[in-house]
């Protein structure tokens, strides 16, 4: 794939997707940390609910959750897929962050990148993909996280590899755009996947970048 087709790509996609009007600021990296943590195996719409209700129960703070019942976080968290395990993981990665780093992730703003998500990666239940998340939409970092909208669609249209792992198609990825642009990459990859691109049955035929991609189907 070349930068030039990358980019006739999206900006394709840039006139036919929205992007959400907030910004980085809206949340602390704490709060992007636990809504990521959330969302593993989660639809957005229920990702949403249940990082409301937690947030109605608890402020969403270490020093809080931490101390907090994990009944009380479950029970917020029933609506979004393993919330048990989900539960678990939020006290105890609360506890660490206030252990640790003194009830802050604040160090994602002026450590390289690299250390930064090593660090992240450190924490349980942090993966590359909720590290780049947060690294990306908190801080601001250059990084593109991949989930599997992500994946399966860059593959789809030749972007990355059809082969390549999660760095591969994260790094091929920033390979082609500028990271002025990872954010918008990211963002217009998953709702191309959710609109059209989807996992069992792709749109083809509505899709936007059909006449650009090598893996559309000729019927719907």
């Amino acid at each position: 794939m070349t930068t030039t087709k990358a980019n006739e790509i999206l900006h394709i996609l840039k006139n036919n997707f929205s992007l959400p009007k907030w910004t980085s600021t809206e949340r602390t990296p704490f709060q992007t940390l636990i809504v990521t943590i959330i969302s593993q195996n989660t639809a957005g719409r229920n990702t949403a609910k249940a990082f409301e209700r937690l947030s109605e129960k608890f402020k969403i703070k270490p020093e809080v959750l931490s101390k907090a019942d994990e009944k009380e976080i479950e029970d917020a968290l029933r609506v979004a897929g393993l919330f048990r395990n989900k539960a678990k993981t939020i006290k105890k990665i609360s506890q660490i962050i206030l252990e640790r780093f003194n009830g802050s992730l604040d160090f994602i703003y002026s450590m390289p990148f690299e250390e930064a998500r090593k660090t992240l990666l450190t924490l349980p239940g942090v993966g590359p993909k909720t590290a780049d998340v947060v690294l990306l939409f908190s801080a601001g970092k250059s990084t593109i996280p991949v989930d599997t909208h992500v994946d399966r669609v860059s593959k789809r249209l030749g972007l990355a590899p059809v082969n390549a792992d999660y760095e591969g198609v994260r790094l091929t990825l920033q390979s082609l755009y500028v990271s002025e642009d990872f954010l918008a990459v990211h963002l217009l990859l998953i709702a191309l996947g959710r609109e059209c691109c989807k996992a069992l049955k792709p749109i083809c035929r509505q899709c936007p970048v059909n006449s650009l991609c090598s893996s559309k189907r000729t019927e719907d």
